[in-house]
Order: structure tokens, then sequence, then C-alpha cells
């Protein structure tokens, strides 16, 4: 039996108590499996998750909804150099990262 994180949706509560995702193009750093990310991307108008761990994306790109596979990307980079123009997003989200 595989625990469930976040039960209680305290997450979710909180990311969108501090941010509007709503129409939003949100970056997310280290997003490791994308657990985070379905907590707020079907708000957005697209959402962008890197981090530089292979067998993460691979999870989170398996883990993806059918209906988020055209707003949610995944790729596979680090922090130090991210593969993004400046300005490309309104929202950049880190966490439980470092």
């Amino acid at each position: 039996m595989t625990a469930e994180k976040d039960p209680e949706g305290f997450e979710r509560k909180h990311l969108h108590k501090f941010a509007d995702f709503a129409n939003k193009r949100v970056l997310e750093v280290g997003c490791g499996e994308g657990r985070l990310i379905w907590q707020y991307a079907a708000a957005s108008t697209l959402t962008v998750g890197f981090d530089s761990d292979h067998d993460a994306l691979r999870v989170a790109r398996a883990d993806a909804p059918h209906t988020m596979q055209k707003k949610v990307h995944f790729a596979e980079a680090g922090a130090r150099n991210i593969p993004f123009a400046n300005e490309s997003f309104n929202i950049a989200v880190l966490a439980w990262s470092l």
C-alpha cells in the first residue's frame, strides 16, 4: 500500500493562497516526479517542470494525466543553467528542491 502524500491538501491550499496560477505560464524548478505540478497545472495555460534527475522525469511523464499532456511539459536540466529565456514565465515554483 502506497502512502498518500498530503491527503489533507495543505500544499494545494497554500500554493493557491500565495500565487494565482490562472492563465499563467509556470516554471517549476526541481520538479522531480511531478507530484507538486498536479496541484496547480490545471489552472495554468502552460506548466514546465525541469529537473536533472532523468529517472524522476520519466516517472513524471508516465504519471501525467492524459488531459494535461498538452499543457504540462518536462525538461531535463539543472538549476544552474535554466534552459529558457528570461521572462518566459509568469511564476516560478521552487519547493522541496534544496
